[in-house]
């Protein structure tokens, strides 16, 4: 009895010993797995791990964009987010999808300092969108300002007429539906959509005004719409400083204590790697023409002529023009 009591005794003690051993290789191995995940940045933000600057690319023709948004507010939230550097090349886009992104920009600064740094263009409600951070850096040869809006419809009334189609229409009011693309605009129509453009316009320039700390009529150009290098736009007092990336760094550690060396991190939305079937079927057409894809993108893609035909509504946009 004796060595059996012994031997019962040997085993659990076997069994312990065996059992603590697979937990500790179990803790070891998701402490390998951790270390790992920690190391993937897209994973360890998601998780609020690592310190960072974030840095959000705003590109193409800007219309409201939820996911944008709420992104924005995610990197607000974020404890890992010391600072935000926006990206910016766009040539501009929806009135309202400007307002939005200037609405947002403000809440954002309330949390941390953000920095916007313009490409290629920033323009219209680009450069709306650029005005509500803490500080803007832009190249010599950056194409920005444009400030102002635009509405613009095509009245193709002639046309139907000609393929013998007539458009019939019962209106509440002579002003209901003005502008319309069936039928040539009237005077009043005209004064109308004249009345709403420069009230869109006033608020811009206010905007403008109100964060740049400037008097628009001093500045040559600015309420007629014009555009700038960044050169002239330094000069005029549109934006901060000339450079890129770096400088925008620069100016954050040295004067919002943002910790030096800090990596940067790409903040992006689900879908702003694709364009979908859209995407697809750009890649197959030029597989069709044999064109590059860059260029077929530059016709048919985000931020060509067809795109911008397809906004609706007041745009605040700059694109040059032939005569």
């Amino acid at each position: 009895m004796t060595l059996r009591a012994d031997y019962l005794v040997d085993r659990r003690r076997l069994k312990r010993s065996v059992s603590l051993w697979r937990a500790l290789a179990v803790i070891a191995v998701l402490g390998v797995i951790a270390v790992l995940t920690l190391q993937n940045d897209d994973v360890a933000t998601a998780l609020g791990y690592r310190s960072h600057i974030a840095r959000l690319e705003i590109s193409g023709l800007i219309q409201q964009d939820s996911k944008r948004l709420k992104l924005l507010k995610d990197i607000g939230e974020s404890k890992s987010a010391k600072a935000v550097i926006l990206r910016i090349n766009s040539p501009g886009g929806t009135t309202v999808g400007g307002e939005a992104l200037y609405t947002a920009i403000l809440e954002l600064r309330e949390k941390k300092p953000v920095v916007a740094v313009f490409s290629t263009v920033a323009t219209s409600a680009a450069y709306m969108t650029g005005i509500a951070t803490d500080r803007i850096v832009a190249r010599g040869s950056t194409i920005t300002g444009s400030v102002g809006v635009i509405l613009q419809w095509a009245e193709i009334n002639e046309l139907l007429a000609k393929l013998g189609v007539q458009m019939q229409e019962v209106r509440s009011g002579p002003l209901k539906a003005v502008p319309s693309p069936f039928r040539p605009l009237n005077e009043e129509g005209r004064e109308l959509t004249r009345q709403m453009v420069d009230e869109s316009k006033k608020w811009f320039i206010a905007l403008v005004a109100k964060r740049r700390s400037i008097d628009p009529e001093t500045v040559p150009g600015l309420t007629a719409g014009r555009i700038y290098s960044g050169r002239e736009a330094l000069k005029l007092k549109l934006i901060d400083q000339i450079g890129g990336e770096d400088e925008a760094i620069a100016w954050l550690e040295e004067n919002r204590d943002v910790p030096k060396k800090l990596k940067i991190i790409d903040w992006k939305t689900s879908d702003s790697q694709s364009f979908g079937w859209f995407g697809a079927a750009i890649t197959q057409v030029a597989a069709w023409t044999g064109l590059p894809v860059t260029v077929v993108n530059s016709v048919l893609g985000p931020g060509s002529a067809l795109e911008r035909v397809r906004l609706d509504g007041l745009i605040s946009v700059w694109h040059a023009q032939q005569d």
